[in-house]
């Protein structure tokens, strides 16, 4: 069974923005990074259960670059998002909206690669962009 990684955040915004940031491409491309080094030029989300989504995140110097994708398990707006990545590790995130503040929790399962603590650091860093981008926007 694998290692389950959880990174949370709250963001100074109401549940229907943040949801629409977290899903729309066009902002996607704005925020889906772990540092100003790094973007994500290309994004695609058909957010429905059994819909696909991926993205292009590369480095800025065009040194390296990974896509990232999977498929749709389950889809409550304002609510909850769970996916299977391609490599088949799932992914659960919860939003929990209350005024103009959203709770946002993720949790994943870890891959055997790298360092649980690196991955929970990656993944921090790019929901804390997002809370960024949200606020800022």
């Amino acid at each position: 069974m694998a290692t389950k990684i959880t990174v949370a955040t709250t963001i100074n915004a109401p549940v229907e923005k943040v949801w629409a940031y977290w899903t729309e491409p066009e902002h996607i491309k704005k925020w889906n990074s772990a540092s100003e080094d790094w973007h994500t030029p290309h994004a695609e989300n058909d957010l429905r259960t059994g819909g696909r989504f991926s993205s292009r995140m590369e480095a800025r110097d065009g040194s390296m670059g990974f896509d990232f994708g999977g498929v749709y398990d389950e889809v409550k707006t304002h609510e909850q998002i769970d996916y299977t990545m391609g490599d088949d590790r799932k992914v659960n995130i919860v939003f929990s909206g209350e005024g103009n503040h959203t709770a946002v929790t993720e949790t994943f399962d870890a891959e055997n690669t790298n360092p649980v603590d690196m991955q929970q650091a990656g993944w921090q860093a790019i929901l804390d962009n997002f809370k960024r981008y949200t606020e800022a926007n």
